[in-house]
């Protein structure tokens, strides 16, 4: 049994450890390579940023369930950051987002491999601090 509660620290130790990285990311492409966030990436940010907050006093004070309350703000933020990707990768959306403010949503200020854009970025940190919220939910009622 205690092997398993190890996991269950680990996984909400490697949460904030994710959330962590993607808010010293966002804070490294505005702040060092001065990328203006579009109005779609603010609004990540916003879900993004209590998430290392609350997973770091999680992860420390060994709280299990503050897994009940990150899930929801994780799942938003996928949503967000996927229709954010939809908009850049999908002609028919980008037409749409010129309005989107100064930075238009579909502008990408970095393309790896054809694919790997900030929001697809953001994408990935939601969906694995998603996945590690499940767990530590699912094992935690065991």
């Amino acid at each position: 049994m205690d092997a398993e509660n190890k996991k269950v620290e680990y996984a909400l130790f490697c949460a904030w450890g994710i959330a962590f990285i993607a808010t010293l990311g966002s804070l490294y492409f505005s702040e060092i390579l001065l990328f203006i966030p579009c109005e779609l990436c603010w609004v990540q940010r916003i879900f993004m940023y209590p998430l290392a907050i609350t997973l770091a006093i999680a992860a420390v004070k060994k709280d299990v369930r503050q897994a009940v309350y990150s899930l929801p703000i994780s799942i938003i933020g996928m949503g967000v950051s996927l229709y954010h990707y939809f908009i850049q990768k999908v002609p028919a959306l980008a037409e749409s987002s010129n309005a989107c403010g100064v930075i238009p949503c579909h502008a990408e200020y970095i393309n790896v491999a054809g694919f790997i854009t900030i929001p697809f970025l953001a994408l990935v940190a939601f969906s694995s601090i998603t996945l590690l919220m499940i767990y530590v939910i699912f094992k935690s009622k065991e």
